[in-house]
């Protein structure tokens, strides 16, 4: 069996990935934002909002993404050796 600090470690990496995927969606929207009011109104206060918005989400994107790969690495180097299950470890007999 995991031990709980090895789960927690896989729900924290689960979580990562997941609020990582959330702030790339986020910067991608901000960046559409931030281009789409530039367009219309260079200069204004609110591309100048969306910008802000666009680097805050771009900074927690990579700052999930840093300590995603922290996680990793920090992770066992082989794969896990499960014990067998004991339906498999029983010995056959035949049966006459």
């Amino acid at each position: 069996m995991a031990s709980t600090t090895d789960l927690m470690s896989l729900r924290a990496v689960r979580q990562l990935r997941r609020i990582r995927a959330f702030y790339a969606v986020g910067a991608l929207l901000w960046a559409a934002s931030t281009a789409w009011t530039a367009w219309h109104s260079p200069g204004s206060r609110q591309m100048w909002v969306s910008a802000l918005l666009l680097i805050i989400f771009t900074g927690l994107l990579a700052a999930a993404a840093l300590w995603l790969q922290r996680c990793q690495a920090a992770g066992p180097a082989g794969p896990a050796h499960h014990a067998a299950s004991s339906k498999a470890s029983r010995p056959r007999h035949a049966h006459a």
